[in-house]
């Protein structure tokens, strides 16, 4: 990790332009469908598929394959997150209310069909599988299309237990440009959900328009801000823990104190040197930054400007804090709030915006599965039209003014 005095203008920029393959990729798929699905499954999975679809058979066997504390681990991080989407879904509610004579209102309606993309290129991720899928449950989707690539039995375990109606043995922007389009086989989804690395991130930021996404979700990044009090060690494992997930992840640290950033350099290179997932977490370490800042004010302007995927606030005094800092996937409040928590079992959800979309955008949850819809139900419409005419000619419609002054005399 650099040690840095200085942000450039590069730092708030994404320089992940992948763009042209990942269209000629989609295209295929959308002209070839299921050929071209098993091509790119060949080439950039090194995986042979006949049949997309896991069986049930193959279901059974991978939850009979898990060992006891797995499977409780898993059952425990689908509760805390069925219960926060819970209670995220009851506070939204259908709207009914009169207004000059007016009846207007919303209705809560859940998405048909949604694909949820589950990561498996370097490890195996049945976390996602339970972030994605069951707020989908909970928000009343009735078809749940899991996709992963490298399938492994834990995987297809959590996808079943969190509520997928199918599950399909495939990733990547084919995977992306199934959902989005359909195959032979796979059905095309409403909506898109889900991480992924910038070729899944890049498709689906092009197949928007055709069908639903979250946001950009990809590659990983963590954002700690960290003064004396806080653990060198701590902060350390959290910045190698989104290191880990692929070459292109990033971490970076904000700090007050160029001993302190040194400390935990320190410690992140004696981790590295047992860290099983060195070989990754290094790359994408050696990569990231660690800035000394002057003050809190200059962190909080830095962090809301980048808008990071996970923000950690390591900060003696941090209740006094929280209120500035803005723009974030997700906060993590004090030494112990540590990411990995969110991740897996705390109750909110891993999928987060990166790419500073978190500017504009939250991370996944319940509200990504359902729709407010507007209704409204008019009988005496004299007023209405009384003004809508008015504005309707304003504009030079008078096809709406003529809509409007029919009803008048009604």
């Amino acid at each position: 990790m650099k040690i840095a005095d200085k942000i450039t203008d590069d730092f708030f920029r994404d320089t992940n332009d992948v763009t042209e393959t990942v269209k000629s990729i989609i295209n295929d798929v959308r002209k070839n469908g299921d050929s071209a699905v098993k091509d790119y499954t060949k080439k950039f999975d090194n995986t042979e598929i006949e049949n997309f679809e896991v069986s049930k058979e193959e279901i059974e066997n991978a939850i009979t394959s898990l060992d006891k504390e797995i499977l409780e681990a898993l059952k425990f991080s689908i509760k805390n997150v069925e219960d926060f989407a819970k209670a995220q879904l009851g506070s939204v509610k259908n709207v009914c209310f009169q207004a000059d004579g007016a009846v207007l209102g919303h209705k809560i309606i859940p998405i048909e069909k949604v694909g949820c993309y589950i990561p498996g290129g370097n490890y195996p991720l049945p976390s996602t599988a339970v972030m994605t899928i069951v707020p989908a449950k909970v928000a009343g989707v009735k078809e749940i299309i899991a996709v992963s690539p490298k399938t492994k039995p834990v995987t297809i375990a959590a996808a079943h237990l969190a509520g997928a109606t199918k599950i399909y043995k495939i990733g990547g922007v084919q995977a992306i440009a199934a959902l989005a389009y359909g195959t032979e086989t796979i059905p095309a989804v409403d909506k898109i959900v889900g991480p992924g690395n910038k070729y899944v991130a890049t498709a689906k930021k092009i197949v928007y328009g055709d069908c639903g996404t979250d946001f950009v979700a990809g590659p990983s990044e963590v954002m700690v801000i960290a003064d004396e009090s806080a653990n060198p060690e701590f902060v350390a494992a959290d910045l190698l823990a989104q290191c880990e997930h692929d070459r292109d992840a990033r971490a970076y640290l904000l700090c007050f104190d160029e001993n302190f950033a040194k400390q935990v350099d320190e410690s992140a290179k004696n981790f590295l040197k047992t860290l099983k997932t060195a070989e990754i977490a290094k790359f994408a370490y050696e990569k990231s930054v660690a800035y000394i800042v002057g003050n809190i004010d200059e962190a909080v302007e830095i962090a809301n400007k980048k808008a990071p995927e996970h923000l950690e606030l390591c900060l003696k005094n941090v209740n006094n804090e929280v209120d500035k800092f803005r723009n974030y996937g997700s906060l993590f409040i004090g030494n112990y709030s540590a990411e990995v928590f969110g991740d897996y079992v705390s109750g909110t959800n891993h999928t987060l915006p990166t790419s500073r979309a978190a500017r504009y955008t939250g991370g996944l949850s319940v509200f990504d599965y359902i729709k407010i819809q507007t209704f409204q139900k008019i009988e005496d419409a004299e007023l209405f039209a009384k003004y809508a005419s008015i504005l309707a000619e304003q504009e030079g419609l008078f096809a709406h003014k003529l809509a409007s002054d029919v009803r008048k005399k009604h």
